[in-house]
């Protein structure tokens, strides 16, 4: 399994083993390779396989650390303890500053969200600039934390998303 120090201190053993379980049933929904494809992560979250959404290409892209075009399974641990209610505010953050930064250049683009994050006024948004911006209006990290992940192993029929394709 993964090496648990690579994950944030909020998830447990038994969290990750739980999300093992979720990842087995994820990555096998329609490629059975012990990978989750971006199909399968848009089958989970959308309930279809099909269609083209900038939410879940930005989402599967900022999971894909190893930018190999599939999710494994550290990468998924890692990535779904940023939602955890114990993680910490900073990993939230950088999450959230890595989805807005579309062109993945370190900056937040005027174009790329909202202009009064730009403190400084270089037509850039740095990430002092969003995590001050955040701290202004925390309701933006809100959808940050999934409280049921805290008793995930409690919870996990409620955590695996549906796998049947809806026409």
């Amino acid at each position: 399994m993964i090496g648990f120090s690579a994950v944030n201190n909020a998830v447990t053993v038994e969290e990750v083993e739980a999300l093992h379980v979720l990842f087995k049933r994820l990555s096998s929904s329609l490629i059975d390779d012990d990978s989750i494809h971006k199909e399968e992560l848009q089958l989970a979250l959308f309930q279809t396989p099909y269609g083209k959404n900038l939410f879940l290409d930005r989402v599967f892209d900022v999971f894909d650390q190893k930018r190999n075009g599939v999710i494994e399974f550290d990468e998924f641990v890692h990535a779904l303890s940023v939602f955890h209610p114990y993680a910490p505010m900073d990993e939230k953050i950088d999450f959230a500053f890595k989805l807005y930064d579309l062109r993945q250049t370190g900056f937040i683009e005027p174009e790329e969200t909202i202009a009064d994050a730009d403190k400084d006024n270089d037509g850039k948004i740095s990430r002092e600039d969003w995590k001050a911006f955040v701290s202004r209006n925390p309701s933006l990290l809100i959808n940050m934390t999934l409280p049921y992940l805290k008793d995930i192993t409690s919870v996990l029929s409620s955590f695996v998303f549906k796998t049947e394709a809806k026409p």
